[in-house]
């Protein structure tokens, strides 16, 4: 690791965490020859192919995750902090998996599950693009699927 002050190659690690919420290990570093200190973030590198609806590949990107479920969780009760932890929670679900390619459905239904549980107003913003409802009674379907579950889970 170079470092970022006098470029000298050799530095030693003084301290080293684990960052859950970006996926990666965060290591404070002191440079050999200059001794200063400098943080740097070791991620994992997540090599899943998104195989696309049109049939391209794409990488898998969890900032591009994370810009869709905030959109779908603008105005409710989830933070912007909820949302990288749950785009944490579905990038380690997927690493967990170990797999090199999934499909874009199956992605996007592991993502409704999630939302499903933290916010039902999230989770019906999402399926709207998601699921790309031609009408409003698609939309009605769905929504009346969660209130039945809604109250069924009530009644347990």
């Amino acid at each position: 690791m170079r470092c970022p002050f006098c470029n000298h190659f050799d530095s030693k690690v003084t301290d080293s965490r684990n960052a859950v919420e970006q996926n990666a290990i965060r290591r404070r570093r002191e440079c050999l020859e200059c001794q200063k200190r400098f943080t740097t973030f070791e991620t994992v590198d997540l090599t899943i192919q998104v195989h696309k609806r049109d049939g391209r590949y794409e990488d898998f990107q969890q900032d591009k995750l994370i810009r869709g479920l905030d959109s779908a969780c603008r105005h409710t009760k989830i933070s912007h902090d909820q949302v990288r932890a749950l785009a944490a929670q579905i990038t380690a679900d997927l690493m967990e998996r170990q797999v090199r390619e999934i499909e874009t459905t199956e992605l996007g239904e592991v993502v409704m599950k999630h939302l499903k549980e933290l916010d039902t107003i999230a989770f019906i913003r999402f399926a709207c693009v998601y699921r790309r409802f031609k009408d409003m009674d698609e939309l009605m379907d769905e929504i009346q699927s969660i209130s039945m579950e809604e109250e069924v889970s009530k009644k347990e």
